[in-house]
């Protein structure tokens, strides 16, 4: 009898421990951007943003469980927006509270600089890769103090075309110094990975050339004032974006957060 107990007792602890071994992680995300990720444009954003797309895209992976995010895209913004002290970093943390699962990984996801990098038009702009990279560091910095456990998850920002013209002026001058903003992200996060090990990551950094190669079919066509320009992804595009940002996210997952 007493070899029988034994015996329940020791398959009981093994599959406890095979189960926590096989847990699948919980995610929230919270999405902060421009209009690219608010979804400008699209018809239903609410499931037709990127933020929407990469979320689909993520519920579908086997090795996650339960997905939730907040989508704190915001026409025209740039970092300076999102400074802490300003009423829109206050509704990025009033999200990351309000998810309901608190033991889930909490994850935000950051994607900007099309505004940052214009010539004149959004706030602050032209912003220097210097303190673009200081702005980011700044967010990231709160977060991290605010949210401890948190993830940041930089994604490179996105191709526009260089004639790309309307209420704000972007132009090539202005690609010229959204491209700039790149290694200033990697640095960063190179940076971080000795003062914060495995809690901020460079996320998607193919989305870029895609859309400078289907933006006919990808991106909207927008009349401005010089010319027809793109910019802001279609349905198809905001698709295809979403799952650049999901296919990162469930890469930093995988090797991390198993």
């Amino acid at each position: 009898m007493k070899k029988y107990l034994l015996a329940v007792v020791l398959l009981f602890v093994a599959s406890a421990i095979t189960f926590a071994q096989h847990k699948k992680p919980n995610l929230n995300i919270v999405f902060i951007g421009n209009s690219i990720t608010q979804g400008v444009q699209l018809a239903n954003p609410a499931t037709e943003a990127p933020p929407a797309t990469a979320v689909a895209y993520l519920q579908k992976q086997n090795n996650l469980d339960t997905v939730s995010f907040s989508n704190q895209g915001h026409s025209g913004y740039t970092t300076l927006d999102f400074l802490p002290g300003t009423g829109t970093f206050a509704k990025v943390e009033e999200a990351a509270n309000a998810f309901t699962n608190k033991d889930a990984l909490l994850i935000f996801s950051v994607k900007l600089g099309t505004n940052d990098s214009a010539i004149h038009g959004p706030h602050g702009a032209p912003v220097s890769p210097e303190d673009y990279q200081k702005n980011l560091k700044t967010i990231a910095d709160k977060l991290l103090a605010d949210f401890p456990k948190a993830v940041i998850i930089f994604q490179h920002p996105l191709w526009y075309s260089p004639n790309t013209y309307n209420g704000a002026k972007y132009l090539q001058e202005g690609l010229d110094r959204l491209q700039s903003y790149v290694p200033m992200i990697d640095a960063l996060v190179k940076a971080y990975a000795s003062t914060n090990p495995k809690q901020v990551f460079v996320g998607d950094t193919k989305a870029f050339a895609y859309f400078e190669k289907n933006h006919l079919t990808d991106l909207i066509p927008e009349n401005g004032k010089q010319g027809t320009f793109y910019l802001h992804p279609n349905k198809k595009g905001a698709d295809a974006l979403g799952q650049f940002w999901g296919m990162a996210i469930n890469k930093i997952i995988k090797r991390y957060f198993k």
